[in-house]
């Protein structure tokens, strides 16, 4: 009877298991099934499936399609399945899912393991039992986890999304798919990106062992580092070069041969400031957020200049802009080690009303300041001394400094500015706005305006030419003292008075002679000379006074180097050009940007020849002649140095007939120029930055024929109008009876007389 009782208690538990089992396999399948309908939210659709894209970085390339930097806000960037080597396919599939060509998105076998010893018996080193294409199912649509349930929402989510997937690619495809969009360390989307920030080299290049330490970093993005942690990283590359020989991908000494090899990376840190050219590409960046805005207004349709592929055709030309890169950073390194000693203790960066002003602008001050505290408080502060980083020659440095101290490393820091274009169309070659665009975002070549010294000084000859006034003319070179503008009297800069010597355009622009220029003025009129200037490109409001003469005017690189232009191209020049088209990554055109030729001829061709074969003197035995003697340059170049007052700013302008190039140094605090003119003149301390860059060029063959061809001959006729003494003294009784120190008045007699001879000129052309 007891064991009837027994039997009969053990059917009912049974029955009730199998009713307990059925009901759970019952909500199992309703759970699932509402999953399906999209109860807990919507399963992507076919329609959404077939057309999967993903946030791709927009490639900057230069002018021959190298690229020379990417806009992105996630670092991805795209391959083909052509583009992947078997031996990384060999070790994804054994490492992530060695049953992959077997199955259609769900191992049921895998899910099955996961599930018993997961799931009932707690056991977490049966792993996830997600295949690849749960894995893509994942990475395509992010998982909205906010409690355990989600979490189970979202894997059968997965299982349907995987099945969908399987049923619209092929294998090739998704693996295609599921290593664009993986997730590697350092934040990096794609295995072409973590192929280029590891490793420096494309898709294709990468070893086995160098694959392995990628595909182990899956399982761990930050614990597998192989930047961060590069002995976890070892180990786990072993682990999956023990899976490539478990499924025979490859052989027993291939693996004892990987296994014992280092880790050996090439890491390149890529950000969207990475890379050449950072202010110019910064400047592409503004013209297409631009650009993106009228192309959305005017089609309707959506752009992302971030996240679209976009490729951005731009004029740069990279192997150019790296060499004047490279020529930048060696000159300014030594540059700033010539400053800082010269200077010693005395440097104006110590004065408190330099320093000051830039204390104040922290956050660190005005906090204390926000607190109450007066500034002779908040100042012994921000005097203590603790690890900070700085930025010295060329680097970041750290070392225990003071806030104020940091400040005053930063001020005294000398930038510098290159451009160079094609005066042809008016394309950049060449651009950089500073000497480090980590550090130091201000652009010098766009944003600064600088006064432009001698290097304004063509114009004003050209436009003296223009008025008739023969190029041959003798103008007194002796210092005068100008009673109607407050007793200015205008001095050459090697403090030479030359009290009875006449000289020509020609010596008086090889000399860059200060005392010269301004009678050149006299007779070219300044509304003239400004009009002239205008009517080269320069757009910037021009101050109509007679030290106009001497480069007061303040402008920007670009300017300067547009308006050199039109030395090169009879009178006339061109707008600059950065982008020539925008397309698509599979090559639809969606803008094209043309030349654009500048309104007005700044002055005729005859003028033009003329000043080039003057400037030509200013480098072969002038104030650039350091071209020749120094550099050892063989190359036909023209060009015009120039410095500012108390060596603010270093100026030079070199020009061969396909390149203008204007560089410049300086610091960005008004207050602080170089001590001397033999360390702060143009000549020392931007020209050898152009020097640096043609010394490479002329090693390069491609560089060498593209931009350091031989300038046109021009015609006798110029060569005539030059053909005469540079130099004529004065004779014994002009010596005796004039007054060389005699004050007089900038007037405009000059003006009037070769207003003259410019109307009679034109008569005649």
């Amino acid at each position: 009877m007891k064991k009837k009782k027994e039997s009969s208690i053990l059917k009912k538990l049974l029955r009730l298991g199998v009713k307990l089992a059925l009901a759970v396999v019952a909500l199992v399948v309703i759970f699932i099934f509402s999953v399906k309908l999209g109860l807990f939210g919507k399963l992507p659709s076919e329609k959404v499936l077939k057309n999967i894209q993903h946030q791709q970085a927009t490639k900057i390339v230069d002018k021959d399609e190298a690229t020379i930097g990417l806009l992105f806000r996630v670092y991805r960037s795209n391959v083909q399945y052509e583009e992947l080597p078997d031996h990384l396919i060999d070790a994804l599939i054994a490492t992530e899912d060695a049953r992959f060509f077997e199955h259609h998105g769900i191992d049921y076998r895998s899910l099955g393991r996961v599930l018993f010893k997961t799931v009932l018996l707690q056991d977490r080193s049966a792993g996830g039992g997600s295949t690849i294409t749960q894995q893509l199912a994942k990475n395509l649509f992010p998982r909205d986890i906010n409690n355990k349930f989600d979490i189970i929402v979202a894997k059968v989510k997965e299982l349907f999304t995987a099945s969908k997937i399987e049923d619209l690619y092929s294998k090739e495809e998704i693996l295609m798919l599921y290593l664009n969009t993986v997730n590697f360390p350092d934040n990096t989307f794609g295995i072409g990106a973590a192929a280029q920030t590891f490793y420096n080299k494309s898709v294709d290049q990468l070893t086995t062992d160098e694959a392995a330490v990628l595909i182990g970093s899956l399982k761990a993005n930050h614990t597998y580092n192989p930047r961060l942690f590069p002995e976890n990283s070892l180990e786990r590359r072993n682990v999956v070069l023990s899976q490539m020989l478990k499924y025979e991908k490859i052989d027993e000494a291939t693996f004892d041969k990987l296994t014992a090899l280092p880790i050996k990376l090439n890491y390149t840190n890529i950000q969207p400031n990475y890379g050449i050219a950072g202010y110019f590409r910064e400047q592409v960046r503004k013209q297409l957020v631009e650009w993106a805005e009228a192309y959305q207004k005017k089609t309707k349709k959506e752009i992302d200049i971030y996240g679209d592929g976009l490729i951005i055709h731009t004029t740069l030309d990279k192997a150019l802009q790296e060499a004047a890169e490279k020529s930048m950073k060696e000159h300014m390194a030594l540059l700033q080690k010539a400053f800082e000693r010269e200077w010693g203790n005395g440097g104006k960066w110590n004065d408190y009303e330099v320093y000051a002003k830039y204390v104040r602008q922290t956050q660190a001050y005005k906090q204390l300041a926000k607190e109450g505290k007066a500034e002779n408080q908040i100042m012994p502060l921000l005097s203590q001394k603790e690890n900070r980083s700085y930025y010295d020659i060329n680097k970041l440095k750290t070392a225990k400094i003071s806030l104020i101290d940091s400040v005053k490393q930063s001020i005294k820091q000398l930038q510098a500015g290159f451009v160079a274009l094609d005066p042809d169309n008016g394309d950049v070659r060449a651009y950089i706005g500073g000497k480090d665009f980590q550090h130091f975002k201000y652009d010098h070549v766009l944003q600064s305006k600088r006064q432009v010294g001698s290097t304004f000084k063509p114009f004003i000859y050209a436009t003296a030419i223009e008025g008739g006034v023969d190029p041959c003319k003798y103008f007194p070179a002796n210092a005068v003292e100008y009673a109607d503008q407050e007793g200015w009297k205008p001095v050459n800069s090697d403090d030479e008075d030359y009290k009875y010597l006449n000289v020509t355009m020609q010596e008086a622009l090889r000399k860059s002679m200060n005392t010269v220029s301004v009678k050149v003025l006299e007779e070219a009129g300044i509304a003239d000379a400004i009009k002239t200037a205008h009517e080269a490109g320069i757009k910037s409001s021009l101050p109509e006074v007679p030290s106009l003469a001497l480069g007061t005017a303040e402008l920007s690189m670009m300017e300067l180097a547009t308006a050199y232009t039109a030395f090169l191209n009879k009178g006339y020049h061109f707008e600059p050009r950065m982008i020539t088209k925008i397309t698509t990554a599979s090559g639809e055109v969606l803008a094209e940007f043309e030349t654009k030729e500048g309104e007005g001829r700044a002055f005729d061709k005859e003028t033009a020849a003329l000043l080039l074969e003057i400037m030509k003197t200013v480098v072969d035995k002038g104030t650039a002649s350091r071209i020749r003697w120094k550099y050892h340059i063989q190359s036909e170049i023209a060009g015009k140095t120039g410095t500012t007052q108390q060596n603010k700013d270093g100026w030079f302008v070199g020009i061969t007939p396909d390149l203008v190039s204007v560089s410049w140094v300086g610091a960005d605090d008004g207050a602080i120029g170089f001590r001397s003119t033999a360390l702060g003149q143009g000549a020392n301390s931007a020209l050898p930055i152009y020097a640096g860059m043609v010394k490479q060029m002329e090693k390069s063959k491609e560089l060498n024929s593209e931009y350091l061809n031989r300038f046109e001959k021009p015609e006798q006729a110029i060569f005539n109008q030059l053909d005469c003494p540079p130099v004529k003294e004065d004779g014994f009784f002009k010596k005796i009876f004039s007054n060389k120190d005699k004050k007089k008045d900038f007037n405009e007699e000059g003006k009037q007389n070769t207003n003259i001879f410019k109307r009679i000129k034109k008569i005649f052309n």
